[in-house]
Formats: structure tokens, sequence, C-alpha cells
């Protein structure tokens, strides 16, 4: 067992946090919701992740990959999926901003 040492960040840290997060994940393109549908037009049968949130109003956040890129949306009403669509459900996405 290791001890954990808490890391301090000054604002280039939290920089790097995020460049490193990035890195690990590859590229998120964020696109608008009616686009996600048309990637997901595009595919016989996607596997979307989808995650609901919100506080006082619903909002859906969706991932899904095409080609090679991972595809993110954030819209608060449900988006149309194929219906041979794979849908995975999450408490919560996280993107890199």
């Amino acid at each position: 067992m290791t001890d954990a040492t808490p890391i301090m960040m000054d604002d280039g840290g939290a920089e790097t946090a995020t460049a490193n997060a990035i890195k690990a994940s590859g590229a998120i393109v964020h696109v608008e919701p009616q686009d996600f549908e048309a990637i997901l037009s595009k595919s016989e049968a996607p596997l979307v992740v989808r995650a609901e949130g919100g506080f006082l109003s619903r909002k859906y956040s969706y991932l899904t990959s095409y080609k090679g890129l991972i595809f993110y949306t954030k819209t608060p009403i449900p988006v149309r999926l194929p219906i041979k669509a794979e849908l995975i459900a999450a408490r919560k996405i996280w993107t890199p901003q």
C-alpha cells in the first residue's frame, strides 16, 4: 500500500491536468444535437453513452464514436436514437474543457 500525497496545482498545473486528460481520452468533438443525430444515422448500430442530469431542469449528455473520433453533445431534450442503437446509461459524462 502506498501513501497518497496531495498535489497542489497553480493555474499552470490545472492546464497541464486538462491537457493530460485530453491525451488520455483522445479527441472529443463537441457538436450540436442535430449534428449528433446525423452522425448516429451513419452507423447501423451505434454505441451511445447517455447521462441525465440537471438541478432545476433536465439535461441530457451523449457520447458516441465514429471513424475513430468521439462525439459529444448536451441538450435539454432527448436525442432521437436509431432503433438498433446500443445505449449505455451513465451517471455522469465528464469532458475536459
